[in-house]
């Protein structure tokens, strides 16, 4: 069943850890909603891109019952129907705990045939050894870091308007590790780093970071944030190309990624040293 993040959903509920493998844990969320009352087409929508999640904490059986571990990756297309509720992600990870699979083949077949039954598109599944993880070292973001700008805030939800231009053209890439949203749900604050890379009119920093730290009481999940950042740059200042790119810091062992980009380019899942 498809819910909107507060019904059906088991975030910010009691909830008994279940032991037995089942994929009718998994809670997807409908993304026309948010996507209607950003104007969004769902049919036809205004960007590329896809939902990156990392899972630190996956473990299954072999035949003989001997524990399993590994890292994976998930790859979620911006265009299926819906996200999945990260909780019930997590909480489906554990059902496979003391789940027996003959191979790895079949445990990494398992996961795709089940998260692609739940957002309704196939979903890429890719499984790591631990030893080597999902990237062996942190990288060094490029481009200009807007952290250190002195600015004064004295509202923390974010204004489009503070989203200026001067007449300069330019090709550039610039970031901010200062994102914090809320569940929309649990209020649990969400950190991670923005990075924003365009072609247009430059768009002044100083109102570029001051609209990013309006996320701070913000409530909404890590994909919507992502879509209303590329809708309101896109809105207010009309680049010629416009990628952003959300690295949420995890939590219960998983992080949430979401790139949305006005190019076709394949993302690639770097990583933070916060992450």
């Amino acid at each position: 069943m498809l819910v909107d993040g507060t019904n059906e959903s088991p975030l910010g509920k009691e909830t008994s850890y279940i032991e037995k493998y089942s994929r009718e844990i998994l809670c997807p969320i409908e993304r026309q909603p948010s996507r209607e009352s950003l104007g969004i087409d769902s049919e036809e929508l205004p960007f590329t891109g896809e939902d990156i999640w990392n899972a630190y904490e996956l473990s299954w059986l072999n035949q003989k019952g001997k524990p399993e571990v590994a890292c994976a990756e998930f790859r979620i297309p911006c265009e299926s129907r819906a996200i999945i509720e990260s909780k019930s992600f997590k909480l489906y990870l554990n059902s496979l705990n003391h789940t027996k699979f003959a191979s790895t083949d079949l445990l990494v077949k398992t996961l795709r045939d089940d998260l692609s039954w739940c957002v309704g598109l196939p979903v890429v599944v890719n499984l790591m050894h631990v030893e080597h993880g999902l990237s062996t070292e942190s990288e060094l973001l490029t481009g200009t870091c807007l952290d250190q700008l002195d600015v004064e805030i004295d509202e923390y939800s974010p204004d489009g308007n503070l989203l200026i231009q001067d007449e300069q053209i330019v090709n550039e890439q610039v970031y901010s590790h200062l994102l914090r949203s809320l569940c929309p749900v649990t209020s649990q604050p969400d950190w991670g780093t923005i990075i924003i890379e365009y072609t247009g009119k430059r768009i002044k920093q100083e109102g570029l970071l001051k609209y990013l730290i309006g996320f701070r009481q913000h409530q909404e999940f890590h994909e919507q944030c992502v879509e209303r950042i590329y809708r309101d740059i896109s809105a207010s200042c009309k680049p010629e190309r416009l990628s952003v790119y959300a690295r949420y810091v995890r939590r219960g062992g998983l992080d949430i990624n979401p790139y949305r980009s006005s190019d076709e380019v394949k993302c690639r899942n770097i990583r933070l040293n916060r992450q």
